[in-house]
């Protein structure tokens, strides 16, 4: 399945869905923000998404998942179950949950794996899933391979590793790692390239110049013959953070971004 996040697009909801069902996409992510800023219920944004053939393939961001102390940790599911009946509103199954940056959280992956497990059979409890993802600024775990093996030491059905190839690329990480992860424990694969970094750090990079793929300096098909190796056959889906994009007409941006995802994905098949 070829998706793009709502993020990546300027104006409303509404018509963001229609633009990238009109670009040829059939999964969307819904960004939280833009769920949030529009005046529809989730049920009723669940209800058009049907309408128009897509499958809401995640909702995101769940921040500062993991790690957290007792109170803080009991806090976090409680949000986590708000999440997951917006989720059931909207008619996905998948959340997607980013690494903590937050400095009171333990810096352990016992700690990590321990809170990831309760929210991953919160998860279970609605027929539902978790997919975790290393924030290439994540205050403890902010690479592929240590969310990797936090999710590994879970083992959990309900919890899957997200890998997002900006996260792996800007980083200089390498790909052997991901080459041997099991497809089944891969929930959500996300694409963007960037430009080179031109003084800031990655955060900034990464939420004002992420570009579509072949638009940018990160070796995407690298990334993709890695993936590939994988077996993966889940949802792929454009997620670009852009200054540009958001100010450009949302139509144009998702036949473009369309255009760029097919190419990357056919000469890797």
């Amino acid at each position: 399945m070829r998706a793009m996040a709502t993020l990546c697009l300027s104006g409303e909801l509404m018509p963001k869905l229609e633009a990238i069902t009109r670009a040829g996409f059939t999964g969307v992510e819904i960004f939280l923000d833009d769920l949030l800023a529009d005046s529809h219920s989730a049920r009723r944004i669940g209800e058009h998404c049907r309408d128009l053939g897509l499958e809401v393939v995640a909702l995101q961001p769940f921040r500062d998942a993991e790690a957290l102390r007792r109170d803080a940790h009991r806090r976090m599911l409680g949000q986590a179950e708000r999440h997951f009946d917006t989720l059931a509103e909207l008619g996905g199954s998948r959340l997607l949950a980013c690494s903590t940056t937050l400095e009171a959280a333990d810096p352990s992956p016992a700690a990590a794996a321990d809170t990831l497990h309760d929210l991953a059979e919160l998860a279970a409890t609605r027929q539902m899933s978790v997919a975790y993802e290393a924030l290439a600024w994540g205050r403890y775990i902010d690479d592929y391979r240590t969310a990797w093996e936090v999710v590994e030491r879970v083992d959990h059905p309900a919890l899957t590793l997200v890998l997002d190839s900006f996260h792996v690329l800007a980083k200089g990480l390498e790909l052997e790692t991901l080459a041997g992860i099991p497809a089944h424990k891969i929930g959500l694969v996300q694409l963007a390239d960037a430009p080179t970094p031109q003084g800031e750090d990655l955060q900034t990079l990464s939420r004002h110049r992420r570009a579509f793929p072949g638009d940018g300096a990160l070796d995407v098909s690298a990334f993709l013959r890695a993936l590939g190796r994988t077996g993966y056959a889940g949802p792929i889906s454009l997620e670009i953070f852009s200054d540009i994009l958001s100010v450009m007409p949302t139509g144009m941006s998702a036949l473009e971004g369309k255009e760029k995802l097919d190419v990357v994905l056919d000469e890797r098949d």
